[in-house]
């Protein structure tokens, strides 16, 4: 009698279990069929919606960003690529630059470059000031990057403070006259006669070749402006009070010059006297 009482209470307990995991069943179900819903929901939103949020990440091109682009297309896409994205073998990447470093390279007539070398060379260049600004300017606007400042970049400058700078920051590459001098790997530091302020500024945030880029962190918009006031008003002008500046490429021609000239003259100097006595 117990073991008929325990099958019949065994047989109603799985009965009455049916239900529940059918239940339990139907439930997971519906969950896995409304999340799917969901995703198909989210995909079909996105789709309808990713090309007007597209096309509010690449706004239109201003008046003179649609200018610098034609002359892209027209002198720098064989080197750069289409987008400004570079050609491996010719020419780097151009985003993220910023306008500083491409007004810096073609007003000084480093771009276009003639031929592969170790250092772009100055040269007269092909664009125009304000053509240099629009090419300047429709790469900044492509991929942002370091810009120069309006206005006058030497307004309010302290020439003495500039001169400090100058000659801690800029004085080993650059001489202490701003002529130059020469670097390792065939590369120079080129003189700083002929830069404008707006040149000289460029390098100093882009940082060309060699150079280190010298951010509004490491020397300040006003520093920058005391350093192009000493080159530009103190450095181009000097008199050489001293006499004959012999290059003002530092101790190596005055080291040469004290040995060719005077040392020659004490040894016939030296003769001379010999002779005599």
């Amino acid at each position: 009698m117990t073991s008929d009482n325990d099958r019949r209470r065994g047989l109603l307990a799985r009965l009455r279990g049916r239900p529940v995991a059918r239940s339990r069943g139907r439930r997971r179900l519906g969950a896995a069929v409304r999340l799917a819903a969901a995703l198909m929901l989210a995909g079909g939103a996105y789709t309808v919606f990713a090309p007007g949020v597209q096309a509010q990440d690449n706004p239109p091109l201003s008046a003179a960003a649609n200018e610098g682009k034609a002359l892209f297309d027209v002198s720098c896409v064989t080197c750069h690529g289409r987008n400004a994205q570079g050609v491996e073998g010719r020419g780097p990447s151009l985003i993220g630059v910023g306008s500083a470093a491409v007004e810096f390279q073609v007003s000084s007539g480093r771009m276009p470059m003639a031929r592969q070398e170790a250092q772009a060379q100055r040269k007269p260049p092909q664009f125009t000031d304000e053509q240099a600004r629009q090419l300047g300017q429709y790469i900044q606007e492509l991929g942002g990057g370091p810009q120069l400042p309006e206005g006058n970049l030497r307004e309010g400058a302290n020439l003495a403070t500039g001169g400090e700078l100058f000659r801690i920051n800029c004085s080993q590459c650059h001489a202490f006259g701003a002529g130059g001098g020469a670097l390792s790997s065939g590369k120079f530091a080129p003189s700083l006669k002929p830069a404008s302020d707006r040149q000289i500024y460029a390098a100093m945030l882009s940082g060309p070749q060699n150079m280190p880029v010298f951010g509004d962190n490491q020397i300040t918009p006003e520093q920058k402006a005391d350093i192009i006031a000493y080159i530009q008003e103190t450095l181009k002008h000097d008199q050489d009070q001293g006499g004959f500046n012999l290059g003002r490429y530092g101790p190596s021609t005055e080291g040469l010059a004290a040995f060719l000239v005077g040392i020659v003259a004490l040894v016939f100097t030296s003769l001379w006297i010999a002779g005599k006595s």
